[in-house]
């Protein structure tokens, strides 16, 4: 008999998990590692919509919450996966320049947009204007933070690797059972998977494919992450991500040659040097067409629960979305309309 079975383990799941650590709760994780999206990721955390100089949906929220989870997690696991990191939007015109200006005016923003502008001195790069320069962001390894997580899960005999069997799930008014597993709650944070979930597969989640590539650069040269009309990346040792791609229509895990043309032909606009394309990974995003998460309870079961659709600001979200779920199941704190699963609701 435990607290909770947790079902899936990208970052909503580690998110929960590690909530529920920390309050003392007793759990299993079954995951297959199916899902593909957060361990692809790009791992920018970024509170700004660089197409427009806007605030992303409560992010300084979110944000808040996270950085001192990550702080934590990192000393719990003893590793390092977050690295602080500006990010340098290109701007493409005098005219983008003074909307920055303006943006970087509104009460809401100053804490994130320097009003100082950065001018460029790396040749391998083709910037015909100055950079507007975002603060507060960074890139999470994600691969790192999600593994060290598994493997102390694994190391806690509290993980199976295994597909969830919906079917061996059974649930009663105060305790749900799943083959020799008996639990308070059940929480499915299963990405896109959720689509196979008949207890959820109601919901609409549309989702998005994302791709990115890994190319190798000796003479770029790039310490910081550069946003053009695609995010320039950097790994160490002469590495760099670069992406991503947004394709609705596509619903796999597969990397295709479209999307890698795609990608090179706006790296290309940006860089002056040589590089090589040395990798490609694909993921699908969670994202719901509202574009707000999935938090709450089954409309039918007191004690199943989900935590998805963050599409691709998972980063920030689920560390904050994760404590929203958990004080709406142990405090019966309500959660936010605009990511309550109650929205959709048929009458």
């Amino acid at each position: 008999m435990v607290d909770y079975i947790v079902v899936g383990l990208g970052l909503a799941g580690t998110a929960f998990c590690e909530t529920l650590r920390k309050n003392n709760k007793t759990f299993v994780v079954f995951n297959d590692q199916s899902q593909t999206s957060s361990r692809v990721a790009g791992g920018l955390y970024n509170p700004i919509i660089l197409k427009r100089f806007t605030l992303s949906w409560r992010a300084d929220e979110q944000l808040a919450v996270a950085m001192d989870f990550y702080r934590q997690l990192e000393e719990f696991l003893g590793l390092q996966f977050d690295k602080k990191l500006p990010v340098l939007r290109k701007f493409a015109s005098v005219e983008e320049q003074n909307l920055w200006f303006e943006a970087a005016d509104k009460e809401k923003l100053k804490p994130f947009l320097d009003t100082q502008l950065v001018q460029n001195e790396n040749t391998s790069l083709k910037i015909p204007y100055a950079f507007g320069k975002v603060l507060e962001t960074g890139k999470l390894d994600t691969r790192v933070l999600l593994e060290g997580y598994a493997e102390w899960l694994l190391g806690e005999n509290m993980l199976f690797c295994e597909t969830f069997d919906y079917d061996s799930l059974k649930v009663q008014p105060d305790v749900v059972t799943y083959k020799n597993v008996q639990a308070g709650n059940i929480i499915f944070a299963e990405g896109f998977g959720m689509l196979r979930n008949p207890l959820f597969n109601y919901l609409p989640m549309q989702g998005s494919k994302g791709e990115y590539i890994v190319i190798k650069a000796k003479d770029l040269k790039e310490t910081t992450i550069v946003k053009s009309s695609i995010f320039l990346i950097p790994l160490g040792n002469d590495l760099y991500k670069v992406g991503a791609t947004y394709v609705r229509g596509q619903k796999n895990n597969i990397t295709t040659e479209d999307s890698k043309v795609e990608l090179i032909k706006k790296l290309d606009a940006l860089l002056e040097c040589s590089y090589t394309v040395i990798d490609q990974e694909a993921g699908m995003r969670p994202t719901v067409k509202d574009r707000r998460p999935l938090l709450g309870k089954h409309p039918d079961y007191q004690n199943v629960w989900i935590l998805n659709g963050f599409g691709s600001h998972g980063i920030m979200i689920a560390p904050w979305a994760s404590k929203a779920l958990y004080d709406r199941i142990e405090s019966k704190v309500p959660i936010l309309k605009e990511m309550d699963i109650e929205r959709f609701r048929k009458s």
